[in-house]
């Protein structure tokens, strides 16, 4: 289905406002750092049988994008120094995510297909609280952009993903207002399933600084365990940022 959403320039102060008419939002604030995103285009069709939610599709294409990134600093927004002090067995890891763009409701968003995590503790904590598709994986990350290399290597029992790719300028923006990066990287909400229950979360950051990255991965079974589409996936692009401090949302029952 097509996102009825018309203009995504806004995004981030809309989901801001979304964010904060709720009461006891938002949960939790982090950083996201040295985020790689690499896109490709799938089956609509083949895609949509291992998705609950109706995709978002962009000019009638399907996406599905790999997120590789670290948590930082994740903590309560209530308890101050002791908040803080609790939950750091859990504030700082790798992650990665294979997700794919859906909307619900009118609402556009995201829905993961997968994720791995380098946390065993995390990994137990993400399904129950927030219906996430958590596992665990031996995750190694040299985003640090050192003479613009970074690189990347996932081992899990599912398979492994490794690349490498180099940041081609060292200059940062926002994606350009109604453009294909916009749409799969200006997300702020995301749904779930675990079992028969369904539910959301809302995420709030600036929009991401980025760039094209330059990608090679040299290692992909990982993501044929993730479900049909990636025997239709074409590459289609990546992009490189920094990061963003965010603002995390309690989960809600649909």
């Amino acid at each position: 289905m097509e996102s009825v959403v018309a203009d995504r320039s806004t995004l981030s102060e809309a989901a801001r406002r979304r964010m904060l008419a709720l009461p006891g939002e938002p949960m939790f604030y982090a950083r996201w750092d040295r985020a790689v995103f690499i896109h490709y285009e799938a089956d609509p069709a083949t895609l949509q049988r291992d998705v609950p939610f109706d995709l978002d599709l962009h000019e009638g294409r399907a996406f599905v994008s790999i997120v590789a990134f670290t948590l930082a600093r994740m903590r309560p927004r209530i308890g101050g120094r002791f908040g803080e002090w609790l939950f750091k067995p859990i504030a700082t890891h790798e992650f990665l995510n294979i997700r794919t763009y859906v909307q619900h409701r009118g609402e556009p968003g995201i829905y993961f297909l997968a994720e791995w995590l380098s946390n065993p503790l995390s990994v137990r904590l993400g399904p129950r609280t927030f219906g996430l598709p958590y596992k665990f994986g031996r995750l190694i990350y040299e985003h640090a952009r050192v003479r613009g290399e970074i690189r990347g290597d996932v081992e899990a029992c599912e398979g492994r993903l490794s690349y490498q790719g180099d940041v081609a300028e060292r200059s940062f923006a926002p994606s350009e207002p109604g453009s294909l990066t916009e749409f799969m990287l200006e997300r702020y909400t995301a749904f779930t399933r675990h079992g028969k229950r369904r539910r959301l979360f809302r995420v709030w950051h600036e929009p991401w600084p980025q760039e094209p990255l330059d990608i090679d991965t040299t290692a992909d079974d990982l993501l044929a365990s993730t479900g049909n589409w990636w025997q239709t996936a074409e590459y289609v692009g990546a992009n490189y940022s920094p990061g963003a401090e965010v603002w995390m949302g309690r989960p809600h029952r649909i």
